[in-house]
């Protein structure tokens, strides 16, 4: 079976490490809500910019790309099918919660859900295309 828009599976374990990396950052600066200096951007606005989340944002989105759309080990047609289910459970599911997050949160909070709402598709397809893998290899066995 061609899959031409898959990476090669030996990505897939750097797209976990940048995934995860990201996601653990993103939740201390959501926790802690720290402004490291080291991240602060000076030159080119007066007031100081830091880009602390920014990073966490691009290593959470090039993570998640990549760890969900390398190819597995063994990529067949049910491992396509898998990941096409998946994909399209993760936009339907993403955007029912999102119809609900618009009748119930306003102003900064609604604002925050629509930031959340950048990940959240890659995030639900990862783990939903994972415990279908997961549970057919409990079912093989």
């Amino acid at each position: 079976m061609k899959t031409n828009f898959l990476l090669p599976y030996k990505y897939k374990k750097y797209g976990g490490i940048l995934f995860i990396l990201g996601i653990i950052f993103g939740i201390i600066l959501q926790i802690t809500d720290s402004d490291q200096e080291i991240f602060d951007f000076d030159f080119i606005t007066d007031f100081g910019y830091n880009f602390l989340d920014e990073v966490i944002s691009i290593l959470i989105i090039l993570g998640g790309l990549i760890l969900g759309f390398s190819k597995e080990k063994i990529e067949d047609e049910f491992i396509y099918k898998l990941r096409k289910d998946s994909l399209v459970w993760a936009i339907i599911f993403n955007y029912t919660i999102l119809l609900f997050a618009i009748v119930f949160f306003y102003d900064g909070n609604f604002f925050s859900v629509m930031i959340y709402n950048m990940f959240t598709p890659l995030i639900f397809f990862i783990i939903r295309f994972n415990f279908l893998k997961l549970k057919l290899r409990s079912h093989e066995e």
